[in-house]
């Protein structure tokens, strides 16, 4: 759906941008602001409930409790003492942060996997309070206010298909929540500055910035997201935070007892959770499983898929079509296509009862009505077929949706996808077990080549743990040391 773009009076505009400026907390400078405080409150308190729908909280109490300690440390020395912080590490392998209005800050599990240190973690949840602080996210939804984009959807299809997954995507949207590059340099001098006040070296945070270079380099054309993608990364931000550092000890008497803590965090994470987490569903030779419901189904060759606990996506390479699974509200068969098409917007032009696998199932088409922003008639923003399948008291939805002009090219394919549902009995992948980071003490002085090999790790596998430990390979690693490989 396109912005709203307001047209108002000379006057109008003028008296409204005069009465809705308010004070950066952070620069102490006037400045447009159309949201105010409270609405800010309420926009993250809103959007809390959506973040851990989406993507669930990491189970781990003692990293909850890490995040929450160090946030509310950090937050009371911040520029907005008063703001009541919530932190979460949420259960998500992509490697990311991000904070919503109102003070709510989220840690992927694949971020915190790969921090090397304390101080690394500190720097970066400095970064995301100041987005807080300095109202970033509230200067956003001004920005869109007044007709500029402040949120990117996450959808891995065309923009166009993006927009028919608004309503079951807010969590994604504000996980991938893009700021400029004046916000993310002024982040970067709070996250400096935050992060030394309660002790750390900022100067960490600097080299966390190489070990995502390097992990984005590695992962090539990945059409997921990462923190460098919604996080704007000019070349020179490594020197940059380093600098920052130094000036800040400069002028703060060069303490040298700022803490890095190595060893503390790495024995916290031992046992994290790495990658995707086979429970929540995995692909593999082009299937996708789901051992803890037991089901399967395939997924076309070439497809790109991103999958997160509420909802399971794929489209085709060009962003012509795309299919999800979801869970569909409703008793019956005929109650959950009714709730679907309320809650999506959905008008159905046909439908039919069938059976798929031994599974009840309703196959309807449908059209998401939307309006012409330029003539105002309501007309076919996409077409769906989508095919429903109960298990038990359980209602699964594979929606598939296409532009009208391309939706009978990828009907066929939608139909196969949908009658390659079926229960899943094989016990190896029902029993599948997620990869893990394991911290290991090492017995002998080597490089970490040497160290890694020790460990049983494949040649293939040998850059993605120097990255996982923010090492090269041909570096030093003394006796004693500590560091991370991956097993199940």
């Amino acid at each position: 759906m396109k912005p709203r773009i307001l047209f108002l009076s000379g006057s109008v505009a003028a008296s409204l941008l005069f009465n809705s400026c308010a004070t950066n907390p952070v620069t102490g400078k006037r400045e447009v602001m159309l949201v105010s405080e409270g609405q800010e409150l309420a926009m993250g308190q809103q959007s809390d409930p959506a973040v851990t729908a989406q993507f669930g909280l990491y189970p781990d109490d003692k990293l909850q409790k890490f995040i929450n300690e160090k946030g509310k440390q950090m937050g009371a020395i911040s520029h907005r003492p008063e703001l009541t912080y919530n932190f979460r590490v949420v259960d998500s392998p992509v490697i990311n942060a991000f904070a919503v209005p109102g003070g709510y800050v989220y840690f992927t599990r694949g971020i915190m996997a790969h921090f090397n240190n304390e101080a690394q973690f500190a720097g970066v949840l400095g970064h995301e309070i100041g987005h807080v602080t300095a109202r970033h996210s509230a200067k956003q939804q001004t920005n869109a206010i007044i007709g500029q984009v402040g949120l990117m959807g996450a959808m891995i299809a065309s923009p166009k298909l993006a927009q028919f997954g608004d309503q079951a995507m807010q969590g994604m949207q504000l996980l991938f929540l893009k700021f400029g590059r004046d916000d993310e340099s002024q982040s970067d001098e709070l996250g400096v500055e935050y992060s030394s006040k309660i002790g750390y070296d900022a100067a960490q945070m600097a080299d966390f910035f190489q070990t995502l270079e390097r992990e984005q380099a590695k992962s090539g054309a990945d059409p997921i997201p990462d923190f460098l993608s919604t996080h704007p990364n000019p070349a020179d931000r490594y020197n940059r935070v380093h600098q920052l550092a130094d000036q800040w000890k400069a002028g703060n008497g060069n303490p040298t007892n700022l803490q890095v803590n190595r060893d503390q965090y790495l024995r916290m994470i031992d046992g994290i959770v790495y990658g995707d987490d086979p429970k929540q569903g995995f692909v593999e030779n082009n299937v996708f499983y789901h051992p803890e419901l037991k089901f399967r189904f395939p997924v076309p060759t070439g497809w790109k898929h991103q999958n997160t606990p509420q909802q399971f996506q794929m489209a085709d390479p060009g962003g012509k079509g795309m299919q999800m699974l979801m869970m569909a509200p409703g008793n019956t068969l005929e109650e959950a296509a009714q709730a679907l098409a309320k809650q999506l917007s959905l008008q159905p032009t046909d439908s039919k009862k069938t059976t798929i696998n031994n599974f009840p199932a309703l196959a309807f088409v449908a059209d998401q009505v939307q309006q012409d922003q330029q003539t105002g008639q309501q007309v076919a923003g996409v077409r769906t077929l989508t095919y429903l399948i109960q298990d038990g008291k359980t209602i699964f939805a594979l929606i598939g949706v296409a532009a009208p002009a391309d939706f009978d090219g990828f009907a066929p394919q939608f139909t196969s996808v949908a009658q390659g549902f079926q229960r899943l009995t094989d016990a190896e992948k029902l029993n599948r077990q997620p990869e893990r980071v394991r911290i290991k003490k090492l017995t002998l002085r080597s490089n970490l080549e040497t160290a890694l090999r020790r460990y049983n790790v494949p040649e293939k596998r040998l850059e993605e743990m120097a990255i996982l430990n923010g090492m090269q390979l041909n570096e030093q690693v003394n006796a004693g040391s500590l560091i991370k490989v991956v097993e199940k």
